[in-house]
């Protein structure tokens, strides 16, 4: 076997870089480099791109009540998520402090209620429990029968959601005549038409979903929409469709904190 020639035969036996590397410079110099490596970038996401409220898949929810709603007061005292005890203490302590010598924490009336005056739980909240249909009580204007009604809590506060979303910006801070004077539901005793009403008793329990689902705020007294508002910490001054406006906005904002329910006044 012969023994390749000595560096010093090579045409580059000055080239320094040719020399280290043991290559004639005709062979380093045209070895072609690694192919540039290709990085995908992701396009940016822009908040035109995203879908408008209401159409953004809902998050799923249990089709069967867990064992806690055997009990509902066990198991909506308050939200998972929740204050921290610390911030708890001081709302109680606030509460004992008000003007009207009332509590501001009372037994929740529903399981879709807190147990403080006029507030409700997240949408969220109320579909990680199972909960899906909303009921209430409601009485014949004509047939004078009181039977039971429920909702469809996704589906009729996606209606609300939705129209609250298109054309809150042309409300003006004031309710429309559909909210003012709502249609009423059909009785299902005697098929009579927009005939019937929810049944409101004591404020501290009125069914504030149930009347949102079913579009019936404007069958409350103003008084009782100044309630809400008093508790809920909104304005409360004003003519009615005002009042009305703020609680229809502020228990959607309950349901969902985070969609287009802000008060501009």
């Amino acid at each position: 076997m012969t023994s390749p020639p000595p560096f010093h035969q090579f045409d580059n036996q000055d080239d320094p870089l040719a020399l280290t590397l043991g290559l004639p410079h005709s062979s380093w110099t045209t070895m072609p480099g690694p192919p540039p490596q290709q990085i995908a970038i992701p396009p940016v996401a822009s908040f035109q791109s995203q879908p408008p409220y209401g159409l953004v898949p809902t998050p799923p929810y249990l089709p069967e009540y867990s064992s806690q709603m055997e009990n509902p007061n066990l198991a909506f005292n308050q939200d998972t998520a929740g204050p921290s005890s610390r911030s708890r203490q001081g709302r109680r302590a606030r509460s004992k402090t008000r003007g009207d010598g009332k509590s501001e924490t009372i037994p929740p009336p529903y399981p879709w209620a807190q147990n403080r005056r006029s507030m409700i739980h997240s949408l969220e909240y109320l579909l990680s429990k199972g909960i899906t249909k909303i009921s209430g009580e409601v009485k014949c204007k004509r047939c004078d029968k009181q039977y039971e009604m429920e909702y469809d809590l996704v589906e009729k506060f996606r209606e609300i959601a939705l129209y609250i979303s298109r054309n809150k910006s042309s409300m003006h801070t004031r309710a429309p005549s559909e909210w003012m004077n709502p249609t009423l539901p059909d009785c299902e005793m005697c098929d009579q038409s927009n005939c019937v009403r929810p049944v409101l008793t004591k404020k501290r329990v009125i069914n504030w979903l149930f009347l949102l689902l079913g579009k019936m705020l404007g069958c409350c007294k103003l008084s009782e929409l100044k309630y809400f508002c008093k508790h809920t910490e909104n304005h409360r001054t004003g003519a009615k469709d005002r009042v009305l406006y703020l609680t229809y906005l502020g228990l959607c904002k309950q349901l969902d904190p985070s969609g287009p329910f802000d008060i501009d006044l």
